[in-house]
């Protein structure tokens, strides 16, 4: 193993997105174990978060890392190099933030799901791509009302869990963050383009996350783990992982499961 694709909130993170705590608000030491374990292996760690380019940045400096990838893969950054994943969508005079609100599909979005979805505030802000949003909602179902107003290049993705919202998230059972994003911008795509970089074959790596989005990722690795409280947090996900053959699913939650996936994979020697 060679390279460790992280998920931060929900994943590599606990409680209010802390590194010293696990998913209930205990204190908790196994996420630093967890990026521990991967320095003493020599295995490079490679943050893929929802997450702002200057929340990514920083957290990958934190952890000792040189490449990550920032608001759900719309643009990975290697050893300071950047590579935007976002098709024909490409920054000008606006930001593709700005032009996707300019395209009113966000608008479309807030309007139909009115009383499941609303923007994640305050960290829909500040951001160059994506528009974050929470709720619930069906992502394919989203899609195609999309598509069907015009708006085929964009897409919905479901990044997991949340915890922090209004009295409306709070009325909803098992809340969800999703962003808006162009269509090429995927964390698949950004592990995809990390390993060509790299030249990482897909079994030198490994992934952890812990919603659908990060799920898309298997065919780019060896494994792909999801940590316990992805299940909690969405049950659909366990039937969904039983047919992708090499999805697996930690005992352990947060950075436990995390350091888990890590040091059994590393002694499985795969």
């Amino acid at each position: 193993m060679r390279c460790v694709y992280l998920d931060l909130d929900g994943t590599l993170l606990g409680s209010n997105a802390s590194l010293f705590h696990d998913g209930e608000g205990n204190i908790s030491t196994w996420a630093v174990k967890a990026i521990e374990a991967c320095h003493r292996a020599d295995l490079e760690i490679v943050l893929i978060s929802g997450r702002s380019e200057a929340q990514v940045r920083e957290d990958t400096r934190l952890v000792g890392g040189k490449a990550y990838a920032f608001e759900s893969g719309a643009c990975l950054v290697t050893d300071g190099e950047r590579d935007w994943l976002t098709g024909d969508w490409q920054a000008g005079d606006l930001t593709i933030h700005e032009q996707i609100e300019n395209s009113g599909a966000g608008r479309l979005l807030l309007e139909h799901y009115a009383g499941r979805l609303e923007h994640h505030e305050p960290w829909h802000t500040g951001r160059e791509v994506s528009h974050l949003y929470r709720g619930v909602v069906d992502a394919e179902e989203a899609n195609a009302l999309l598509a069907e107003n015009g708006h085929g290049s964009l897409r919905l993705c479901d990044n997991g869990s949340v915890h922090h919202g209004s009295a409306l998230i709070e009325a909803i059972e098992r809340p969800r963050a999703y962003h808006l994003v162009p269509k090429g911008a995927t964390k698949r795509g950004a592990v995809a383009r990390h390993r060509q970089i790299r030249g990482y074959a897909p079994e030198d790596c490994i992934s952890v996350g812990d919603g659908r989005e990060d799920m898309e990722i298997a065919p780019e690795v060896g494994a792909m783990w999801l940590v316990a409280n992805a299940l909690t947090a969405d049950p659909a996900l366990e039937s969904i992982a039983a047919q992708i053959p090499n999805v697996r699913i930690a005992d352990g939650s947060n950075g436990a499961g995390v350091y888990e996936a890590i040091v059994t994979t590393l002694a499985e020697g795969t």
